[in-house]
């Protein structure tokens, strides 16, 4: 697929699900054949934010993502600290150099261990602007196994530009699309009583609204912050409004 054609396709995909598996093979086109999206909104000074609120897409094998993502490993991925600190792309060239100058820590190079088993050896990070201070989101481009150093950053040279614009346009669209995290959906009466509420309905006018009576939309609105794992409604209605969950168009 062409730039533009892969650029037109992007602006118009409706779902998660339509755009990645399209990115994921635009990418493995210039060598880069293992990715891993990642995006938060509750990042702290100390933390990322619970992991079951990350925005996660990848085309990682599952062993990979069990020891990278579910075991923790992530936390202390040098080229996530790298995209935590900075914007734009950075070449994994930059691994090497800190493993030869002994500045990476013990757990940054069980991580280097735990990729150079799985043959995650070569690629490059893109860190995206964030627009405020609890986002941020980034991207691994894992190169296909048996790939050096080298040969991506001449790769790079030839393409970087094109595959930082793809890249950073999917970005931008994947924050416009509905979300859903593990086990965090709502289901369309969750939504809507959150709806109402966003809307500064009370609870009488909900339950007009949506033929209830108001035990029921209390049960609704409870199952929903169950779901989004919050406290409060307001708080409820702030995580599905950030994941796109609210106000979805049907079909």
């Amino acid at each position: 697929m062409k730039l533009r054609e892969y650029l037109h396709f992007v602006s118009n995909a409706q779902s998660l699900e339509e755009l990645w598996p399209v990115h994921a093979e635009q990418m493995a086109g210039f060598g880069f054949d293992r990715l891993i999206y990642g995006y938060t909104q509750f990042r702290t000074k100390t933390s990322l934010g619970d992991p079951d609120d990350f925005i996660i897409l990848s085309n990682h094998c599952a062993e990979y993502l069990d020891g990278f993502l579910h075991k923790g490993l992530y936390f202390h991925a040098p080229m996530l600290h790298w995209a935590l600190e900075n914007e734009g792309a950075a070449s994994w060239r930059v691994l090497a150099e800190k493993l030869n100058t002994g500045t990476l820590t013990p757990e940054e190079i069980k991580v280097m261990e735990f990729n150079l088993r799985m043959k995650v050896t070569a690629g490059y990070t893109i860190s995206f602007k964030s627009v405020s201070a609890r986002s941020k989101g980034a991207i691994s481009l894992a190169a296909r196994a048996g790939m050096y150093q080298d040969q991506v950053d001449a790769v790079w040279a030839e393409h970087g530009e094109d595959i930082l614009l793809m890249n950073n346009v999917a970005h931008m669209k994947i924050l416009s699309l509905p979300y859903n995290p593990p086990n965090r959906g709502l289901t369309k009466r969750q939504r809507e009583a959150l709806e109402w509420v966003g809307d500064g309905k009370t609870m009488q006018d909900i339950a007009l609204l949506m033929g209830l009576t108001t035990a029921t939309v209390e049960k609704h609105l409870r199952l929903a912050r169950e779901a989004l794992a919050v406290e409060t409604t307001a708080q409820a209605v702030l995580k599905a409004s950030l994941h796109n969950q609210m106000f979805v168009l049907e079909g």
